[in-house]
């Protein structure tokens, strides 16, 4: 996620990646993942060639921002989910593709919503099973009615922001196994945004904070993302893991 996004929006009905914006966060945090996993080797193609490679890159990070196919289906499945997207571009479907649709839509759906469900049910209680973990080797930890763990790494001195205040900080986002989808270290950047414009986990540990302090926010998902996630960044239903030190509070 780039300096002009914001960290992590989440509205009642949709969550939003991402500090304040609804459509760069997501997408750069997305992309910063995708950065992560690529190989930094040889482009696969001629340089005349490679135009037409990026152009199936674009797609296929678009279609993945909106469904983390690689995590639904196993590998013979995502074969055959490519064969049917490159029979509809080639031109060379042997069915009609909206006879297709509307005899195994609604399987695609039922297949879609119980994998879902049961990725959710296993994100949900690993990150149970971390904050457990966490408060048990960090006895300095709390845990707040809402269900927000806060460790102070680093006790401050200056002002605690209130909701309406704009913030400036510096953190490091990580999934409960340890994988990064948002730093702002990594990008050597601080970050400003309005502290009401971010998800509640970080409205209520911020709160917790003064001017000069570091801190751990574990949040729990129902103060994060809750049960939508964040396309490929942040699954259903996942716990996060943030290291944050508040630099500076503007009323």
């Amino acid at each position: 996620m780039s300096s002009l996004t914001a960290l992590l929006v989440a509205s009642s009905s949709r969550a939003v990646s991402a500090f304040t914006t609804r459509t760069v966060a997501p997408v750069a945090a997305r992309a910063a993942m995708t950065a992560r996993h690529m190989s930094n080797g040889p482009m696969p193609y001629d340089d005349d060639k490679m135009p037409i490679y990026a152009l199936g890159v674009n797609i296929g990070m678009q279609i993945s921002s909106q469904t983390d196919f690689k995590t639904l289906l196993e590998e013979d499945e995502l074969a055959i989910l490519l064969s049917g997207f490159g029979d509809v571009v080639k031109g060379e479907n042997t069915a009609n593709p909206m006879e297709v649709l509307q005899k195994y839509g609604p399987a695609v759906n039922e297949l879609l919503r119980e994998r879902t469900e049961r990725i959710m049910e296993r994100v949900k209680k690993d990150g149970e099973e971390y904050i457990e973990g966490f408060l048990d080797c960090n006895e300095e930890a709390v845990k707040t009615d809402s269900g927000l763990v806060y460790y102070s790494m680093k006790e401050g001195d200056g002002t605690s922001p209130e909701v309406t205040d704009e913030v400036e900080v510096h953190y490091h986002g990580t999934l409960v196994d340890g994988t990064v989808f948002d730093s702002s270290v990594e990008r050597g950047a601080t970050i400003k945004f309005k502290l009401g414009q971010v998800i509640k986990g970080w409205q209520e540990g911020l709160a917790m904070m003064k001017e000069g302090g570091k801190a751990t926010l574990v949040i729990p998902p129902e103060l994060a993302y809750g049960d939508a996630g964040s396309g490929g960044a942040v699954p259903p239903g996942a716990t996060l893991k943030f290291e944050v030190e508040l630099f500076k509070v503007n009323p």
